[in-house]
């Protein structure tokens, strides 16, 4: 019998194959790869993170894309690709909604206090420009 490749003229070779994250990591443990893999993973969700936290507000256009970008990638459920968020997080071992709350909850905490009312700056003790510390004024 024939190999299947051979029989429609090597087309099967050039199918793609799928494979989840999980699937591709669990075949390369213990072998000395996928570490460099996995450290590539934890790099990518430690850029998003700062990228999320440090635009997080800011003016500059740039900086307010990378931010966006940033959430939009930690809120997507999206699976079809290596690099999503919720590959990144299996593969790692950390649960994307305690990342998703967390992230949040900073979010929100950071918004209340940009929009919260400064209060005042004390000046320190009142002195009369000019007197030396220690001397008393007679009243």
């Amino acid at each position: 019998m024939k190999d299947q490749r051979v029989a429609d003229g090597g087309a099967g070779v050039f199918q793609p194959d799928f494979l989840l994250p999980l699937q591709f990591f669990t075949g390369t443990r213990g072998k000395g790869c996928g570490e460099g893999e996995r450290r590539l993973m934890l790099a990518i969700l430690e850029d998003a993170v700062d990228c999320f936290q440090k635009y997080l507000g800011t003016r500059e256009s740039r900086g307010r894309l990378l931010c966006s970008d940033a959430e939009e990638w930690f809120m997507s459920d999206d699976r079809s690709w290596l690099f999503s968020f919720v590959n990144v997080c299996e593969v790692l071992g950390l649960q994307p909604d305690f990342i998703r709350e967390g992230l949040q909850d900073w979010k929100t905490r950071q918004l209340e206090k940009a929009l919260s009312p400064k209060p005042p700056v004390a000046d320190g003790p009142t002195q009369a420009r000019g007197r030396k510390r220690g001397t008393l004024v007679a009243a």
